[in-house]
């Protein structure tokens, strides 16, 4: 599904982002109400909410949000770092997203959520990724829904119409909930970059290995463990649209969506 413009673009701010720090001056001159002792403009203010409420912020569909942690983009890091997050910042495809702090030097709090993906889900999200990573240096990569389902036919359990459906589940999640599939027409998808960070590199060569294992008949989606991929949303955000994943569900049956 294709992402629309956050309302939280259209703000008329000063330069800063601050609209109404004149209006308070002997409190704060950064106060946008009455008491507000906040030091972050607005705009600021705005794209540290839309990385906390995650799944991420994108250059192409929020400009003015991209501006604003560009310009600010220590800041937000600092404020970041006070709730146990990092900002992951990609400045080529333009966008960026949250995820807990690994360090050894403290026990640091869970700071995300994981989103519990089926085998399905998995194998899905790394077709995704190949034909992201096949095509360096395109702006956009297109693809057809049924040529992402003809890839996964391999992994077929049980009956067509049951397949079918836990296809389309996969898909509606890929679309409405990870957000990594935009409309692009007819039918056609675009794959946000992001995809490459739902799954390190060492996580996708044990995925591969046990989804070549699963082709040849090796062993059934129900019998393999994928395991955890990285997370990467806030865990106290009221957004349902979750990037963190968490591979350890490997059933083929899912709910609808």
């Amino acid at each position: 599904m294709s992402e629309t413009t956050s309302p939280a673009d259209d703000v008329s701010a000063a330069p800063g982002g601050t609209t109404s720090a004149s209006e308070f001056p002997e409190t704060n001159p950064s106060a946008l109400w009455n008491g507000d002792t906040g030091t972050l403009g607005e705009r600021t203010r705005r794209v540290l909410l839309e990385l906390l409420k995650g799944p991420y912020v994108s250059g192409s569909q929020s400009p003015q949000l991209w501006a604003a942690l560009v310009a600010d983009v220590d800041l937000v890091r600092s404020r970041l770092h006070d709730l146990f997050l990092e900002l992951v910042i990609d400045t080529i495809d333009e966008f960026a997203f949250t995820r807990k702090i690994v360090t050894e030097e403290i026990d640091a709090p869970a700071a995300v959520r994981s989103e519990r993906l089926t085998f399905l889900d998995t194998a899905m999200l790394l077709v995704l990724r190949q034909l992201l990573l096949a095509a360096p240096g395109e702006r956009r990569v297109i693809v057809d829904r049924e040529e992402v389902y003809e890839r996964l036919a391999i992994y077929r359990t049980g009956d067509e119409s049951t397949f079918q459906r836990n296809l389309n589940g996969s898909w509606n999640r890929m679309s409405n909930r990870l957000r990594v599939l935009h409309k692009a027409g007819e039918d056609r998808f675009e794959i946000s970059p992001m995809v490459k960070f739902l799954v390190d590199e060492d996580r996708v060569r044990e995925l591969i290995d046990v989804y070549e294992r699963t082709a040849a008949g090796e062993v059934s989606p129900g019998e393999v463990s994928p395991g955890e991929a990285d997370t990467t949303e806030a865990v106290d955000s009221a957004d349902t649209d979750a990037t963190g994943t968490d591979t350890t569900d490997t059933d083929t049956e899912e709910d609808e969506s």
